[in-house]
């Protein structure tokens, strides 16, 4: 915790910001430990204070033992207007990507002689210390063991719900708090829906069937994606599915630092799109997690700017998804190395037939 203070005040420093507002959730955990749902973390070079309710009292205090816990009962910004008031300081930075307009209009009323700063520092949660690495593998890890449970599970005539619910029972008996995000399953047709949440329909005899998922352990996101059939695939679905396993191994293959995620994306969208699928594959290639399951950075065409560096994680997700047939995505989590990455993600990618 030390370092990421550290990290954060030399950012306040840079940005001339005397003191620091934190409500985002993600932000406010790595900051100071605290899970609670209701907080708000303040900040300055000498002060490091969690302002929360009654009910997050004693939890704060066992979570966040750096920070000294103020109670309040109507307005947090009340106590930091007091806070700064005491300690001179003129300019306050906030979430700018957070905080909402009533919550700013909340903040100039309550600490009207303060000039706000609007600021990002998601960014300051990019690279992964080694605890981060530690809790995102065991979320990995949970994920790759519901999927093999999953495989004895799912047969012709099971809801693409019911597989979600499978998928979710067993992540959770393996000790996940909760999923990482609404559970895709996408079976046969519905396949050609990227984001296809598991809905109603039965799983039939020659369906490929997308699921993909994730853990959350400790407040830390996996996410992986596996394309399964349902019978014998056809010469088609071969084709398609060895197509998209291509572009995942060389999007694999290109991750490592100092490269953009412009550039690590071209390289398996160029094997999507000399296959003659390029406009079916329309999102990008992958994306950081951690405390949230979408991060900075993301391996996109659009991101031409930041670069990988030793201990960021990504996702690598290449997809074809063809209308009025189907789908096929297949998704690793990755650790970026000193001269590659590392798979964290263990399950098969080999085309697997459900008999």
């Amino acid at each position: 915790m030390e370092r990421r203070m550290k990290k954060l005040r030399r950012f306040m420093s840079e940005q001339g910001i005397q003191g620091m507002l934190i409500t985002k959730p993600e932000n406010r955990r790595y900051f100071s430990g605290f899970s609670g749902s209701t907080g708000t973390l303040f900040i300055s070079d000498t002060e490091s204070k969690l302002l929360t309710d009654f009910r997050y009292i004693e939890q704060a205090t066992n979570e966040a033992k750096q920070y000294e816990i103020l109670r309040y009962t109507a307005n947090p910004y009340e106590l930091v207007s007091e806070m700064t008031s005491k300690l001179g300081l003129e300019i306050i930075g906030f979430e700018s990507d957070f905080v909402t307009y009533g919550t700013y209009t909340k903040l100039v009323e309550s600490m009207p002689t303060l000039q706000l700063l609007p600021v990002e520092i998601d960014g300051l949660r990019m690279v992964k210390d080694m605890d981060e690495v530690a809790l995102i593998k065991k979320a990995v890890e949970i994920a790759d063991s519901a999927f093999l449970q999953i495989l004895s599970f799912i047969k012709p005539g099971i809801s693409e719900q019911a597989v979600a619910l499978e998928l979710e029972y067993q992540m959770r008996k393996l000790g996940a708090e909760k999923p990482a995000f609404d559970t895709i399953v996408a079976s046969g047709k519905r396949g050609a829906l990227p984001h296809g949440r598991a809905s109603q329909k039965l799983i039939e005899l020659g369906d490929f069937v997308t699921m993909d998922f994730g853990a959350v352990y400790q407040g830390y996101h996996s996410d992986m994606t596996r394309t399964i059939c349902i019978g014998t695939a056809t010469e088609k679905q071969r084709e398609v599915y060895e197509i998209v396993l291509a572009a995942q191994l060389a999007g694999v293959k290109a991750v490592g630092p100092g490269k953009t995620g412009k550039e690590i994306d071209a390289v398996a969208r160029k094997i999507i799109t000399d296959a003659g699928f390029g406009d079916y594959f329309g999102h990008g290639l992958g994306h950081s997690l951690g405390l949230h399951i979408h991060e900075d950075p993301r391996l996109s065409p659009s991101n031409t700017q930041t670069v990988l560096m030793e201990n960021m994680v990504v996702t690598v997700e290449p997809g074809i998804y063809l209308p009025e047939w189907g789908g096929i995505r297949i998704e690793d989590t990755v650790l970026v190395s000193t001269d590659g990455c590392q798979i964290l993600t263990a399950s098969s990618k080999h085309l697997i037939e459900i008999s």
